[in-house]
């Protein structure tokens, strides 16, 4: 199967606190993440199994960074989509994350201290186990998502998604994230999640 970028430019100009700037250097970053997914799976094709071993192989380190590509991929997907602002948190997800955090704004507070504790991604989930709303890190894409996890709300805190505008001021990043949150995105995704 071949791995098509999407197309995000209906974002330019229309997000409060991201430059044009800013998001054509990101969409450039995914279209990589896209590209190199391709490449993976098509050399992967071809590899011979049978030469595979821990220590090193081709095969081997292609399979190690398999993941790395499509959560680069389907990550920034996420993320782009839940940007535009639109609607609110849906009367059900607001109850499940009052469940989950005391109120809104502790998992609003628990959202940004996750973002700062990380250079990678923070998701905020519904796990299928337990039938709540949680915040997890992700590092370098493929590292700390446990399982049983559906992702609701995706937030690029690499420094590629705001370095142009904010320099190393991530806080203010975040706020600008925040503003931008499509909730309708949002509230369907954990409608979806919960069936």
């Amino acid at each position: 199967m071949e791995h098509k970028a999407k197309d995000f430019t209906y974002l330019l100009g229309k997000l409060k606190g991201l430059s044009n700037k800013q998001l054509e250097a990101h969409f450039g970053l995914y279209k990589g993440y896209v590209a190199k997914l391709n490449e993976i799976e098509e050399k992967l094709a071809k590899q011979d199994k049978g030469a595979t071993n821990y220590s090193f192989g081709e095969f081997s380190e292609l399979k190690r960074r398999e993941a790395v590509a499509f959560n680069g991929t389907y990550l920034h997907e996420l993320y782009f989509d839940n940007l535009l602002a639109n609607g609110e948190p849906s009367a059900e997800l607001k109850t499940a994350v009052e469940e989950a955090f005391g109120s809104w704004d502790a998992c609003i507070q628990d959202l940004k201290s996750t973002a700062v504790s990380t250079p990678g991604w923070v998701v905020l989930t519904y796990n299928k186990k337990d039938k709540k709303v949680h915040t997890y890190i992700m590092y370098e894409h493929h590292i700390g998502l446990p399982a049983h996890q559906e992702i609701i709300l995706a937030l690029d805190c690499w420094e590629h998604a705001f370095m142009i505008d904010y320099g190393t001021a991530k806080a203010d990043y975040l706020t600008a994230f925040l503003e931008n949150v499509n909730w309708e995105i949002v509230n369907k995704r954990f409608e979806e999640a919960k069936e």
